[in-house]
């Protein structure tokens, strides 16, 4: 239970760092390349987070690929989200939300795999 607060905050925190990153750099193709960056860099964010988690011992080694994948659909949640929300920055910066959310759903409990 302790664990989950830094993978909530990790998974946000690198996916978000993630899609900037990547937007900066796919910015050099233009429009498409912005968001297609994005992504990719938002989507590697969420597979490093879980990463991160597995290496931290917050989830167990069987978890880290639901991990990823939660948090990486959260992110792709949060793009949507955002891309749709561009006039307010609350849109943005609250969909980011979603990617902690999908990692801590793709975790499961802790204790589900120990005995």
């Amino acid at each position: 239970m302790t664990h989950r607060v830094p993978l909530f905050v990790v998974a946000c925190g690198l996916a978000g760092l993630g899609g900037a990153l990547g937007s900066i750099v796919g910015n050099a193709a233009g429009t498409s390349g912005l968001y297609a960056g994005g992504v990719i860099g938002g989507i590697l964010g969420a597979v490093g987070s879980a990463a991160v988690a597995r290496a931290r011992k917050w989830i167990p080694d069987d978890r880290f690929l639901g991990t990823a994948l939660g948090a990486s659909v959260g992110f792709l949640a949060a793009a949507a989200i955002a891309t749709q929300t561009l006039g307010s920055p609350v849109g943005p910066v609250l969909s980011t939300l979603l990617v902690g959310l999908g990692a801590l759903l793709g975790a499961g409990r802790r204790g589900a795999t120990e005995e």
